[in-house]
């Protein structure tokens, strides 16, 4: 397995900002968190087609990486729960969503609302949707509502904090041309370069148990024929050795139209995955005597899942129900999940207009809770280009979409 060394592409950003309250630990009160962890293999045991790129045609010839499966429990002192499952796949399928989702509400009593699934989009994943990858979907699906009821069997106390850094292996992939818009990497196009990270510790000693932390960028550094979480992958796993016995869980940002680069060589992954380890390391404040940027958070907990109706450009073609969740921890934080490939436009555009300067902080997903093509922006949709022809979509989506998350803002006020 490749290792490199650390790099400083990271810079913290000032909680004045982003809309953060800096918390006295001395004055935060005991939230009664409750925090369970659980993680699993979910690498194919066989040979299968790999999902991402069609031009690929041939089976994965064998494994470069592990891919994980990983859940986080947490609840608050009144019994609120929230599960987020993070997953090395190409995206969640309307069907796994489903099947999960209805087994963990009979199995465990957790309602739909408030089960967040969020995948890494790696494009050296399995093609598992496919008529011929059945077996390897029953065994997924039965692991995932697994590894759902093992993190709620294992909630403990803990204490929760938000802190952010920055990192910048992603840059904007569409490129104005005279022929229009092309897939080549743009250094003034639009980036979302903030790695939010959600650390979870122990409330008598202070060791870090867990991190989730997310980035807006496609996760496709390679496209050979072998298993690897790529470049978010190996973030996790650097951060899992280089503190033993924490869980590192990716969350994907709105990286549709959001690169890696350099790309196609295995050491850039690694590179990448080290730069970003790097930058969740510096959100951490780790080495520091004082942290500065730790912000308690306190509830209390809330979720709430709706779809809006996406209209096609196409005539006689049903609307699209698209997920929008929302996940508040009082006025602390607030995390908007959003379905399929958001592009960057979509964080951008809810950070600054959710954002207020007494909190919360605003994390925005994307490739969650359903994957089934790009959702562009409508700027992005003037434009064209490879993100806008995915879909005929018309223009009212992001309208639709922003406005659905705002109505489920308002509704989650503390």
């Amino acid at each position: 397995m490749i290792r490199v060394p650390a790099a400083a592409c990271f810079l913290l950003i000032a909680a004045s900002t982003l809309g953060l309250r800096a918390a006295d630990d001395a004055d935060t009160p005991d939230a009664g968190w409750q925090v369970g962890v659980a993680s699993a293999k979910i690498t194919p045991q066989r040979r299968m087609q790999m999902a991402g790129y069609a031009g690929r045609k041939e089976p994965a010839e064998g494994t470069e990486q592990e891919l994980y499966g990983k859940a986080i429990a947490i609840e608050d002192s009144g019994g609120n729960r929230v599960v987020m499952v993070t997953l090395d796949l190409i995206g969640v399928v309307e069907k796994l969503r489903a099947e999960v989702a209805g087994q963990v509400q009979t199995q465990f009593g957790l309602p739909p609302h408030a089960l967040l699934m969020n995948a890494s989009h790696t494009h050296c994943g399995p093609a598992y949707r496919r008529d011929d990858a059945q077996d390897y979907f029953a065994t997924l699906s039965s692991t995932l509502v697994k590894l759902v009821g093992q993190s709620l069997e294992r909630l403990q106390p803990a204490r929760l904090a938000y802190s952010v850094a920055r990192c910048s292996v992603a840059m904007n992939r569409r490129t104005p041309t005279k022929d229009g818009f092309v897939n080549h990497p743009n250094p003034q196009g639009p980036v979302d370069h903030a790695v939010p990270v959600l650390s979870v510790r122990d409330p008598e000693n202070d060791e870090l148990r867990a991190v989730v932390f997310g980035y807006a960028c496609h996760n496709t550094t390679m496209g050979f024929l072998r298993w690897l979480g790529d470049y978010a992958g190996f973030a996790q796993q650097y951060l899992e050795e280089d503190h033993p016995g924490v869980t590192a869980l990716f969350m994907m940002g709105c990286g549709g139209d959001q690169n890696p680069y350099p790309r196609s060589e295995l050491k850039y992954a690694a590179m990448h995955g080290r730069s970003l380890a790097t930058s969740v390391e510096a959100a951490l404040e780790v080495n520091q005597r004082t942290l500065r940027h730790q912000h308690e958070i306190t509830g209390p907990l809330q979720s709430v899942l709706e779809t809006v109706d996406l209209e096609f450009a196409t005539p006689d073609r049903p609307d699209f129900p698209y997920p929008v969740q929302v996940i508040r921890f009082g006025n602390d934080l607030m995390l908007v999940a959003l379905g399929n490939e958001v592009v960057v436009d979509y964080a951008l555009r809810l950070k600054r207009e959710l954002a207020t300067p007494d909190g919360p902080a605003v994390w925005v997903a994307g490739y969650s809770n359903v994957y089934d093509g790009y959702v562009p922006s409508e700027r992005v949709l003037v434009e064209g280009g490879y993100e806008a022809r995915s879909r005929p979509w018309k223009p009212t989506l992001e309208a639709r979409i922003v406005g659905k998350v705002h109505e489920l803002v308002n509704r989650t006020q503390p």
